[in-house]
């Protein structure tokens, strides 16, 4: 791989203790990088799963979503639920760090589809978009698909 750099963030989903929970990469620019250099730096941080986010034009992120692919250390996911929570509280929290309304929704551009995913403050005092803070998300997928 050619010398570039790319930030990550790494989460820990589902909890509020530091180095617990479920660890997630997230690569917050992806733009360059081609498949195979996503699948060996996915296999690099040696996670669950990774995920890449693509940025694009604002206009086509508020009617598409936000791209992201969601990698393991052997193959690409259509979708994953930590991953997708975890991915959408960093991107909600980044858009608007000072913002302080009670809820808001994000929608991931997957490779299985359009997950909108919604957060709300568990009380009043807590900031909804604090990344640290205690908040609630729910999302919405497509119904499971049985053998």
């Amino acid at each position: 791989m050619p010398d570039r750099t790319y930030e990550f963030v790494q989460l820990d989903v589902f909890t509020r203790t530091p180095l617990t929970g479920n660890a997630l990469a997230v690569f917050t620019d992806a733009r360059g990088l081609n498949d195979d250099e996503i699948q060996a730096l996915a296999r690099e941080m040696n996670l669950s799963e990774t995920t890449f986010v693509f940025p694009r034009d604002p206009a086509i992120e508020a009617k598409e979503g936000k791209k992201v692919r969601i990698f393991t250390v052997a193959e690409e996911l259509p979708f994953a639920g930590h991953p997708t929570l975890g991915t959408a509280l960093l991107l909600s929290a980044s858009d608007s760090p000072t913002d302080s309304r009670e809820s808001a929704e994000v929608t991931l551009d997957l490779k299985g589809g359009k997950i909108p995913v919604r957060f709300t403050a568990k009380s009043e005092n807590s900031g909804r978009k604090r990344v640290d803070g205690q908040v609630f998300g729910e999302m919405r997928q497509r119904d499971p698909e049985f053998g």
